[in-house]
C-alpha cells in the first residue's frame, strides 16, 4: 500500500504541484484547501502518512491546523512539512514549537521537498 499524504494549502496551483510530484513518485494524495477542511480530511481518512501544509489559509491557519492535530493522541507523532511563504525565523519557530517536523519556504524545489518527505517517512 502506498503512503499516504495530505496536503493542506488554499492555493490550489500549490495543491496540484505539490500532489503531482508525490503521485509521481508513487505516493497516494489527499488534498485540502485549508485548516478546517484538512481536519476533515484526517480525520476521515484511516492512514495518513505525513501532512504537508501551509501557514496561511482563510477559516483555520496552519499553525491552528497542526495545534488541533497534535491535540489528538493519534497525530501526536504524524510527520508535519510546512511550505509557507513566511520564512521569518520568529514564524519557522512557531511551527516547530507546536508540533512541525520540516519548515520550508515556497517556492520549494521539488527533489528537496520528496527528499524530507521520504526522510520524515522513513
Amino acid at each position: 500500500m502506498p503512503k499516504h499524504i495530505l496536503i493542506v494549502d488554499d492555493s490550489k496551483t500549490v495543491r496540484n504541484l505539490v500532489a503531482f510530484i508525490m503521485k509521481k513518485e508513487g505516493f497516494r494524495v489527499t488534498t485540502a484547501e485549508d485548516g478546517l477542511d484538512g481536519l476533515e480530511k484526517l480525520y476521515g481518512a484511516e492512514d495518513v502518512d505525513l501532512v504537508i501544509c501551509d501557514i496561511n489559509m482563510p477559516r483555520m491557519d496552519g499553525l491552528s491546523f497542526i495545534k488541533n492535530m497534535r491535540e489528538q493522541e493519534r497525530y501526536r507523532v504524524l510527520p508535519v512539512i510546512v511550505l509557507s511563504t513566511e520564512g521569518e525565523n520568529q514564524d519557522i519557530d512557531s511551527a516547530i514549537s507546536i508540533g512541525a517536523n520540516i519548515y520550508m519556504v515556497k517556492p520549494a524545489q521539488p527533489e528537496k521537498l520528496m527528499r524530507n518527505a521520504k526522510m520524515l517517512l522513513g
